[in-house]
């Protein structure tokens, strides 16, 4: 099954594109190579201004608060897992603390402050605009020991790593919120009223099933039409036939 997500609040879609880039660092960072280390802060650089736009610190932990005193009075009901529910309570303690050390503003103010960083910043919307003979200082940087630049990476990229482990966290619950229910998109549609308010709505469609879908949704109306992806050159079309799927209306 592949998973297609649509945030339905401006927090969850921002924690999405957070938690993209959080993978797509850990992934480039494990390359040494120069194209690796140029992808890896690249991608760092992409988090910090994400970072930097609003107060995400403040909002993620109004979150996680939400949610440590929902569970936490889950504690007095029968039924309730305590070694699951410790657990839980445990990790978002830590993903609290973490960001409780924390600058509210660090993202920016890095940015502002380190001119080898803001340099790169400015010239990565140009094609090719961090090549060697437009930031010298950048290719220099790149023929150091592999030590030295690891050093600098790790280092810019300390403060986030609260942040990643918050988002995580949040994302992890808010899928977990509710079990995906099997649906059936007759002639490639599927209308349905949400169940409740919710933050996300998840997709899940078979692979072999060569569709992808669309989803759209409002407080009173939610449309999933599936398209027909086999052929990535041509046109989409709507889907003509019936698509077994799943669905999830994710809420915390």
């Amino acid at each position: 099954m592949t998973a297609f997500e649509q945030p339905l609040t401006e927090r969850v879609r921002t924690f999405l594109r957070l938690e993209f880039l959080f993978a797509q660092h850990a992934h480039h960072r494990r390359d040494s190579s120069e194209f690796g280390i140029r992808a890896t802060l690249t991608t760092l650089l992409d988090t910090l201004v994400v970072l930097s736009r609003s107060d995400l610190k403040n909002d993620i932990l109004k979150e996680l608060n939400e949610q440590h005193g929902h569970l936490t009075r889950l504690a007095a009901k029968p039924g309730v897992d305590p070694q699951r529910l410790d657990s839980a309570l445990t990790d978002i303690r830590r993903a609290q603390n973490g960001l409780q050390q924390l600058t509210t503003q660090f993202a920016g103010a890095l940015l502002r402050e380190n001119d080898f960083l803001n340099g790169i910043l400015n010239r990565s919307g140009i094609p090719g605009g961090t090549c060697g003979f437009d930031l010298p200082h950048y290719h220099y940087w790149l023929s150091q020991p592999h030590e030295l630049v690891r050093r600098d990476l790790d280092a810019w990229h300390a403060e986030i790593h609260a942040y990643e482990v918050a988002i995580n966290l949040y994302l992890h619950m808010l899928r977990a919120s509710i079990e995906p229910r099997p649906a059936d998109a007759r002639a490639g549609m599927y209308v349905i009223a949400p169940p409740g308010p919710c933050q996300m709505i998840r997709v899940l469609v078979a692979q072999d099933c060569g569709v992808y879908p669309e989803i759209s949704a409002g407080k009173h109306r939610c449309t999933v039409r599936f398209m027909n992806a086999r052929n990535a050159s041509a046109r989409a079309q709507q889907a003509t036939n019936d698509i077994p799927f799943q669905i999830q209306f994710c809420a915390l």
